[in-house]
């Protein structure tokens, strides 16, 4: 961060002055509180969420030891939406949150498409805050936060979205929290669902779940198989993911739960094409013999307990054991200096081992103060994280996925990052209809360095022998501060207002990224960002559900990629300031002109969100942010009656550029416009008793477009999204 920036000076003036206020409010609080505990007696908080039958509402209060009273979020319930979950649709199961940005990948190695919000970058959803259950899933929150591993969608019950303001109970990301919350134990001692769905490409994907409860025994677990032979050529994939929970609730105000997570996954990369190729034929690989694997493994174990009726507490402790290993032609000379995939000769073997543990300690309490309740919520996080990587080693001469090691690696390093974390918010109600949450966020972060690496960049953009690092350590400390405001304007009406930092440190494992043709700039800065909302949501009766709101984000050192000579760099790239508006609106068409009809139900939406993200310091001022088309729509219809469902959805997004100096077009395809697109998705179900049918297409028009352009694996290159794909389906609960 650089302090003489005079907006940070003031900002972090108002945000330390609202910390201090903060303290200050909750000290003499938490003393009413305790002079008057015999005396006064807590009113009951009613915590309400709204949702539709599209299965997209908020929450307006908190929820477990959440706040979330004046923050930007969405709640989308998944068994309400007719999509194609088998390959994790991104586009048609979360699409729907206005602003929502999406990397497809599918196509080009990668199952987890990545998401981002504002502008910020969605590749591998590094920007965002990750969880599964409320636990972290990514490779490494500070380390290496790219999301490998994400739940099948068939076993999820619903996705919680919270904007920049998530920084302050969850990290620091600048782009938010995304948490896939998994199914839990049905009431009955068990209960069996089995779904299968085939379709185009090979598609082949089995989902079994089984769950029950017991006594004060609870369980629940899932299986997933798929198989896809690609869009692409040399595009097939193969993954087995799994899931297994056990609750004990020992008495009714203690719960006890121990989890376990796991993926399986053998992915074929077709590689990157360039303009021409992908004008040709986006379908045409100019890769054989790339290949990636990430077996991940998380062990989870969760505390609930209520302490009173008005306090209560969870602590959660997370292990994760992962990996990926890629074998392939790395692309250290890329287009004009093409070098042909040819059988025989040595891939380049890379492999990184993540080792990461996570215990966070979350309290909620409802205490009397004004004579109105109040509720505080604060905890504690402490995280270690070990990242081991292995790059430049000398791998088979195979075509298959041979990860066997013939030479010695030209970089082996190790990463250490330890972080604690203290953060705490307050809902404090003025009156019956105004509540002001403030809120203050304290990290600790020390990373440590050693081994030897390729230095890829220096003051002359020579690559240079290898880089002996013993044991750098960096260390800093910094403090998030916001504050937010939520009034009712009727029982289910409400406008929100929140104001946030948000800070993303750099650690050493940028730079020495993995798998890239980019060097790197070795005087790599921290980056801080600042988020703010205002906004209106609510329902009226069950005709309408709306959520409509500005946004506002200023990201200083922004990290990205540009044009440096014959080669690209990874660069702080400036400051830049992201505006914007986010909407979501969906109306009740029966409700609204036949109340009492006997046709069915029928109802629109839309997803709308307008950005405009410019740099407005550095060198590229008055330059587009890279990746942040200017409108990202997507409108639908759905219709039910007596057990069918249809939806038809229409995705729209401007272009954008790939780089921060908004080049054009390249002869390498890494940097240039990623140019509009429009997608139709439709899908249709049919219910009856156990069983349940279900068909689709994606992409019905059978588009030609791209949302990747990139330096890294699974190109260099364009990576082509998905064309026209159909699928069928049944399954049955018993």
């Amino acid at each position: 961060m650089n302090g003489d920036n005079p907006s940070f000076v003031l900002q972090n003036l108002i945000m330390r002055y609202l910390i201090f206020l903060f303290c200050v409010l909750v000290s003499f609080a938490g003393t009413i509180s305790a002079q008057n505990k015999d005396s006064m007696s807590l009113n009951e908080i009613v915590v309400k969420g709204y949702k539709t039958m599209n299965g997209v509402g908020h929450i307006n209060g908190y929820s477990g030891q959440v706040i979330f009273s004046g923050k930007k979020n969405e709640l989308l319930t998944i068994d309400s939406l007719d999509a194609n979950k088998a390959v994790n649709n991104t586009r048609q199961i979360i699409g729907r949150i206005p602003g929502l940005n999406i990397i497809e990948t599918e196509a080009g190695g990668f199952t987890a498409n990545g998401i981002g919000f504002r502008g910020v970058n969605p590749y591998q959803s590094i920007e965002m805050n990750t969880r599964q259950n409320g636990y972290n899933i990514s490779a490494d929150i500070f380390g290496y936060n790219e999301a490998y591993y994400l739940p099948p969608m068939e076993a999820v019950s619903n996705i919680q979205f919270l904007r920049g303001a998530a920084g302050l109970q969850f990290g620091p990301q600048l782009g938010g929290l995304v948490n896939y919350i998994l199914k839990d134990a049905p009431a009955k001692p068990i209960e069996v669902t089995v779904s299968q769905t085939a379709g185009s490409f090979g598609l082949y994907n089995v989902y079994t779940s089984v769950g029950g409860t017991k006594g004060k025994w609870q369980y629940f677990t899932f299986a997933q198989s798929r198989t896809l032979d690609g869009w692409r050529a040399n595009s097939d994939q193969r993954q087995v993911s799994g899931y297994g929970k056990v609750t004990y609730n020992a008495t009714s105000n203690l719960k006890l739960s121990l989890d376990y997570t796991l993926l399986r996954n053998r992915i074929h990369m077709p590689g990157g094409l360039n303009d021409s190729e992908f004008q040709q034929n986006p379908q045409q690989s100019v890769r054989a013999r790339n290949w990636l694997q990430s077996p991940w493994n998380i062990i989870t174990a969760n505390l609930q307990y209520k302490i009173s009726g008005n306090t209560s507490l969870s602590f959660t402790s997370a292990y994760q054991f992962s990996q990926r290993d890629l074998i392939w032609q790395n692309e250290d000379s890329w287009y004009p200096n093409f070098s042909p995939d040819s059988t025989g000769s040595a891939r380049e073997l890379e492999k990184e081992y993540f080792n990461n543990i996570t215990n966070e300690l979350r309290i909620l309490n409802n205490y009397q103060f004004g004579n109105q309740t109040q509720t505080l919520a604060f905890g504690i996080r402490q995280a270690s994280s070990l990242l081991r990587r292995y790059e430049g080693g000398q791998g088979s001469t195979a075509d298959n996925l041979d990860m066997t090691q013939y030479g010695d690696y030209s970089t082996a390093m190790n990463f250490r990052n330890n972080n604690v974390s203290l953060f705490a918010e307050n809902i404090f109600h003025m009156g019956k209809k105004l509540s002001i949450t403030p809120g203050a966020r304290l990290e600790y972060l020390t990373t440590n360095a050693y081994g030897y690496t390729e230095n890829k960049e220096d003051s002359t953009n020579a690559v240079t022998p290898e880089l002996n690092i013993n044991n750098q350590k960096n260390t800093r400390t910094f403090v998030l501060g916001g504050i937010g405001a939520q009034y009712e304007i009727s029982r289910k009406i409400n406008a929100y207002t929140n104001c946030s930092q948000s800070y993303r440190p750099v650690t050493f494992s940028e730079l020495t990224p993995f798998g890239t043709t980019a060097k790197i700039d070795r005087n790599l800065k921290d980056s801080k960002a600042l988020n703010a909302d205002l906004g209106i949501r609510g329902a009226v009766k069950h005709i309408l559900n709306f959520d409509a709101s500005a946004f506002y984000l200023y990201n200083y050192n922004g990290i990205g990629t540009v044009p440096a000579g014959s080669n690209f760099l990874v660069t702080n790239t400036g400051a830049s300031l992201h505006t914007g508006i986010e909407s979501y609106a969906e109306l009740n068409i029966n409700d609204l002109l036949y109340p009492n009809a006997h046709a069915g139900k029928l109802s629109i939406y839309n997803s709308f969100a307008y950005v405009n993200a410019v740099y407005t310091e550095g060198a590229y001022k008055g330059n587009e942010v890279e990746y942040a088309p200017h409108i990202i729509e997507r409108a639908g219809v759905n219709y039910w009656i007596k057990g069918f469902e249809f939806n038809a959805q229409y995705s729209y997004q401007t272009k954008s550029y790939g780089d921060a100096s908004n080049t054009i077009s390249s002869l390498s395809a890494e940097t240039g416009i990623l140019p509009a697109y429009w997608i139709t998705d439709v899908s249709a179900s049919y219910k009856w008793s156990k069983y349940k049918a279900s068909f689709g297409i994606n992409n019905v028009t059978n588009e030609k477009y791209f949302t990747l352009r990139t330096s890294e694996y699974p190109g260099p290159g364009i990576i082509p999204s998905i064309g026209q794909m159909i699928y069928c389906g049944l399954s049955v609960v018993f």
